[in-house]
């Protein structure tokens, strides 16, 4: 009876094995919980299996499932890839893009993507919103969020990830009774209280802090600052130290304390859901961007 399968029985799949919850993938499919309900029991008889399981931690797939969840895969794949009966310019695109960034790529990336965006495609419309970790991978998935520009240790699993420029790290400060005649050493560096930035979640605890344990040189953090904007500002009228990424700096009345060792920099990535990844215009901020900071 597989010749009975429709292409909305394969995505309503695709949506359980994604969400493994039928109120998600419903909202994922723009359709309702019934329908998702009636889909899944045409699909057992169709198939002459259960597929899915009720559990307490969701909609479990069956070994039968599991076995066929590749092939259901690439079907959509193959009907993802048909191109289009004709291909708008992009002039003539109207559609809503949603970007989610940090604080560092909306200052780095973003600014600049929006003023080639308004030549390339001027009838586009942008929302951008702040990082949010806690609910990111559902928003994509649910294709809430268009593109997310973020770092490589933040993409959630299951996404396209595009590597754009490595960053690193600078030590600023405007305490000018730090003697700046050699390069400081990580003992002398961790005898000033620190600013770091810890967006969303509020800790101080902050991405170079196993980087100087290991270092033997634990460093006292004092402020804890939800964007660099912020930290950059708060060192800027305290004696306090910092590490804030190059590209952000010079900043009026900060200067640079140059140091032996410095913690690791990081890798700056776009991410987007794969089913975007035949989307022209997705494909073209990506390559703009690419092309900004390899020349």
């Amino acid at each position: 009876m597989i010749d009975k399968l429709e292409i909305n029985h394969l995505r309503t799949l695709d949506a359980l094995y994604q969400f493994s919850n039928i109120s998600v993938a419903a909202e994922h499919l723009s359709v309702s919980q019934q329908a998702i309900s009636l889909q899944l029991k045409k699909l057992r008889i169709i198939l002459g299996d259960q597929l899915f399981v009720r559990t307490g931690h969701g909609m479990i797939p069956t070994p039968y499932a599991k076995e066929i969840e590749s092939h259901i895969q690439q079907i959509l794949i193959q009907i993802n890839s048909i191109p289009p009966a004709k291909i708008l310019s992009p002039q003539e695109i109207e559609r809503t893009l949603v970007i989610c960034a940090t604080d560092y790529t909306q200052e780095v990336i973003v600014t600049d993507l929006i003023r080639e965006l308004r030549q390339y495609a001027p009838k586009i419309k942008v929302i951008i919103t702040n990082i949010e970790h806690a609910n990111l991978t559902k928003k994509i998935h649910l294709g809430t969020i268009d593109l997310v520009f973020t770092t490589s240790a933040y993409v959630p699993e299951g996404l396209i990830s595009t590597p754009l420029f490595t960053e690193k790290y600078l030590c600023v400060t405007a305490n000018k009774a730090i003697k700046r005649t050699h390069d400081l050493s990580l003992e002398q560096l961790t005898k000033h209280d620190f600013v770091i930035v810890s967006p969303g979640i509020g800790s101080f605890i902050g991405s170079a802090d196993t980087w100087f344990e290991q270092q033997g040189f634990p460093r006292q953090v004092t402020v804890s600052a939800p964007s660099f904007h912020m930290a950059k500002e708060i060192l800027k009228h305290s004696d306090m130290v910092g590490f804030i990424p190059s590209r952000l700096l010079p900043y009026e009345g900060l200067f640079e304390l140059p140091l032996e060792k410095y913690p690791p920099g990081y890798q700056v990535v776009a991410a987007h859901h794969p089913n975007t990844k035949n989307d022209l215009l997705i494909s073209w901020l990506l390559d703009s961007i690419q092309k900004k900071f390899t020349n």
